[in-house]
């Protein structure tokens, strides 16, 4: 884990910004909070040291499953379910809480392990507070060489499109770390698998108000996912304000 400083930025994107999407709506948001963050996803190792049983399986002939590869098709229940158990290891407060037979977040937050609400997660990806670039890589295409795992073209019987003239040697899942750490230190917040958030799905208007430690809480059903995986390609996928959505369980989100 790292400890991430408070601060101030404008988060989604500008409306002629290519490839944005309606769900990006820009808000000016202040962290007041600081808040540690882990360094690199969760591997099937440290997964199964909780869900022994857990295989995050395979596609075609390749293996998402080894050790040091990202847990995979694992569930926002499941996500939230681990960072209880690793807030039960060191006597912390778990920040999920059963409603309903559903875990929901815990309010206000509590000193246990959650997952980043997406306004975390954005202020680390773009930047914290330095140039809140677009891409992981920077603030232009194309996507420069050993820039992270995307959709290459050793991916091309995995998915339908691929980045042209692109190879990170990875079909699927790469270990993670396996690419150079962004420049506050973070691994794969680019590319490899998607992260699930704290967040509940909404779609928010344009605002003007700063929204303080901003975080949709509740027992819904659809989770925010931030971030491109293996299989991105597209410019949509690919900026780091891309917001996606979901309730279920996927082989490129962790």
């Amino acid at each position: 884990l790292k400890l991430v400083p408070a601060g101030e930025y404008t988060m989604g994107s500008p409306r002629r910004e290519a490839g944005r999407r309606a769900n990006e709506s820009q808000r000016p948001v202040k962290l007041e909070r600081r808040f540690y963050l882990g360094l690199r996803e969760v591997t099937n190792a440290e997964f199964r040291q909780f869900r022994p049983e857990h295989r995050s399986g395979f596609i075609l002939q390749q293996t998402l499953d080894l050790d040091r590869q990202p847990a995979v098709n694992v569930s926002w229940q499941d996500a939230a379910a681990y960072c209880n158990w690793l807030s039960a290891q060191e006597g912390l407060a778990p920040a999920y809480e059963t409603k309903g037979g559903r875990l929901a977040p815990v309010t206000p937050v509590t000193n246990g392990y959650r997952l980043p609400t997406e306004a975390e997660w954005e202020w680390v990806a773009r930047g914290a507070g330095g140039s809140l670039r677009k891409y992981p890589w920077g603030d232009a295409l194309p996507v420069p060489a050993g820039a992270g795992n995307y959709a290459d073209r050793s991916a091309q019987a995995l998915v339908p499109l691929v980045i042209p003239g692109y190879d990170d040697g990875f079909a699927a899942t790469a270990p993670v770390a396996s690419f150079a750490q962004g420049p506050d230190g973070f691994f794969d917040l680019g590319g490899n698998v998607a992260e699930w958030t704290h967040d509940l799905y909404t779609v928010q208007p344009p605002a003007t108000s700063v929204a303080v430690d901003p975080a949709a809480t509740g027992d819904g059903g659809l989770r925010v996912i931030r971030g491109s995986s293996w299989k991105s390609s597209a410019v949509t996928e690919l900026r780091l304000a891309y917001r996606d959505y979901g309730d279920g369980k996927r082989n490129d989100l962790g």
